[in-house]
This record gives structure tokens, C-alpha cells and sequence, in this order.
């Protein structure tokens, strides 16, 4: 069995990853950072359906957390599915804020910093020598980082580093045969930012050329087919699926 960590595990795009994950036959381990309820939503929707998942607290924003993170999820692995390494790593954690450029506060830009582009960063590299070889790194950017929308200039120019990361992990793991690509989604209906409120999503729908937003399930299963073997050729790609955003 194949076993996934998908950060940010307990809500939207992470937790249906996961649950798409679990139905293709991968255990999974989600994190958390904050609502443990959530999160065990998700994995009793997995258990009730056959699988195996776990669910272990994490800040993705907090670097200094990363060594008790690695040695739990060494444990787990011991003692759930009996070994001492696992294949995919999902850096999906993350949250949105709406603040034009000129009154955008340090602390603000330092906080999305840490969860969009350092922790990531920090996070496969620690977790990297537990990871098998011939695995996969996906990192969740955005389409936000190809358009600009005013009000979300520092989550965006994050999520575009965190693309450029995903080409040099993938060139510099090719070593080991561990695949790096990266999924940036267009508008979605989660919760990130409060969620969409009928007149944003109206917008948001008629930029889009399939008329709508997405729904977490449709980046999810996204995620879970490239982790699959039959798109073991694809590396160091950004895929956008946005259903045709600003075109």
C-alpha cells in the first residue's frame, strides 16, 4: 500500500485529496492545525469506507514543529501500516487573505510566507529522508500566481515561488526517481479567505469558461490520479485546473 501525507487535511482541497486518495487504495495521513473534529471527520469517512488513515496535528507555519512532526508520523508508520518510510507528500496547508498591497502589514506578509512557501520548503526537507524512493511531491499553488487579481498580491507571488520550488525539488530529487509537480487551482468552492459569497462567486463563474467554480472533489481526484502510476511520466509540471480561467 502506497501511503500519502496530505497537510491541511482537515477541510476543503486537503480533505477531499485525501479522501480521493484513500479510494484509489493509498493510506493516508492528514494533517491538522487547530480542528482536531474536522480532521476526524476525514478519517472515519475513510475507515467507514475501507481505508486507513490517521490524522496528526501540524503547523505548517511554525518551522520549529517539523522534528516532533517527522517522529510522529515515523511512528504511525510503525504501528499502523508497519514501515519505516512513505511515498507521497501533499503540501496543500494553507489559508487566503484579501488586503490590497498598501495596507498590507509585515505580520501578514510574514504569515503567509511561512505556511505558502517556507514551510513547504522546510517541511519536504525534513521529511525527506523518510520518504521512499520513486515517490511524489504535489504542492498545491494557484492560478492566482499566472492572473493578477488585486487584494491577494502576497498569497500569489508565494504560490508562484512555491511553482518555481516545485522545478528545482524535481530536478534535484530526479536522483531518486521522486517526481515533484505542482496543481494550481482556479476558483473553488471551499473556505479558504470566509468562502464565496453569491455575488463573488457570479464573478468568479463568468471568468470562467465552463461557467462555475470548482468543487473541492474535482482538484482532489486531480491529485489522487497523478500520484497513481499511470501518470508516472509527468514531472516538474504546474497544472492549472480551473476549468478554464481567464482565458
Amino acid at each position: 500500500m502506497k501511503i500519502v501525507i496530505v497537510t491541511g487535511g482537515s477541510r476543503g482541497l486537503g480533505a477531499s485529496t485525501a479522501i480521493e486518495c484513500a479510494r484509489k487504495g493509498m493510506g493516508v495521513i492528514i494533517t491538522y492545525n487547530s480542528n482536531l473534529e474536522k480532521a476526524d471527520e476525514v478519517v472515519r469517512t475513510i475507515v467507514e469506507n475501507g481505508g486507513q488513515a490517521v490524522a496528526l496535528k501540524l503547523d505548517v507555519g511554525d518551522v520549529g514543529s517539523f522534528a516532533g512532526f517527522h517522529e510522529a508520523v515515523a511512528a504511525q508508520l510503525r504501528f499502523v501500516w508497519r514501515r519505516g518510510d512513505f511515498d507521497y507528500l501533499v503540501n496543500n496547508a494553507g489559508y487566503g487573505l484579501f488586503n490590497p498591497i498598501a495596507s498590507v502589514t509585515e505580520e501578514q506578509f510574514d504569515g503567509l510566507f511561512n505556511v505558502h512557501l517556507k514551510g513547504p520548503f522546510f517541511l519536504t526537507q525534513i521529511m525527506l529522508p523518510l520518504m521512499a524512493d520513486g515517490g511524489q511531491i504535489i504542492n498545491i499553488t494557484s492560478a492566482t500566481s499566472r492572473v493578477a487579481t488585486a487584494g491577494i498580491a502576497p498569497y500569489a507571488a508565494f504560490k508562484g515561488g512555491l511553482e518555481v520550488l516545485t522545478r528545482y525539488m524535481a530536478k534535484e530529487f530526479g536522483d531518486r526517481r521522486i517526481r515533484a509537480n505542482s496543481i494550481a487551482p482556479g476558483a473553488i468552492r471551499t473556505e479558504l479567505a470566509g468562502g464565496l459569497n453569491d455575488e463573488f462567486e457570479m464573478m468568479l463563474a463568468g471568468q470562467t469558461a465552463l461557467g462555475r467554480v470548482g468543487e473541492p472533489e474535482e482538484i482532489g481526484g486531480v491529485v489522487a490520479s497523478l500520484l497513481s502510476g499511470e501518470n508516472r511520466w509527468i514531472n516538474a509540471q504546474n497544472i492549472e485546473v480551473a476549468g478554464g480561467y481567464i482565458i
